[in-house]
């Protein structure tokens, strides 16, 4: 009860873990097993494997005039939006926005953001091609 929003017909796995608040998880969502989630919005009936980790964007960690790294006080954070019906291989690591319908495969690393209806893989992740139905 600490999300700023989590349906309770959602299901959120065991050692599932939540970095922010501010995550939202909408109705008919499955988490797997030991995701880590920051600042996200995830949209209905969306599918999350085990291991996957959602980002608060990608620059938390900034660097100094001296190139020493920053604490994430300095650094940017974003709410990264997963579509509804998207569909997160386990392992995937995601830092950019995912658009509806869109299926990411085991172990891809998000760093741009992904438009709706794509399969998406690799690191960094390439738009393989569009599904076949697209969804609205």
């Amino acid at each position: 009860m600490t999300l700023e929003e989590c349906s309770p017909e959602s299901r959120i796995e065991f050692g599932s873990f939540f970095a922010h608040r501010e995550t939202k998880v909408a109705r008919g969502v499955y988490i797997g097993s030991y995701c880590v989630l920051g600042m996200a919005k995830i949209g209905e009936r969306t599918q999350i494997a085990s291991g996957v980790q959602i980002l608060s964007g990608r620059r938390q960690h900034g660097r100094d005039g001296e190139n020493r790294i920053q604490g994430s006080g300095d650094g940017v954070f974003q709410t990264v939006n997963i579509g509804a019906d998207c569909w997160i291989g386990a392992g995937t690591i995601v830092m950019a926005d995912v658009g509806d319908g869109t299926t990411l495969g085991a172990g891809s690393v998000v760093v741009h953001p992904v438009p709706a209806g794509s399969v998406a893989v690799g690191n960094p992740a390439r738009v393989l091609e569009k599904n076949r139905r697209e969804t609205v």
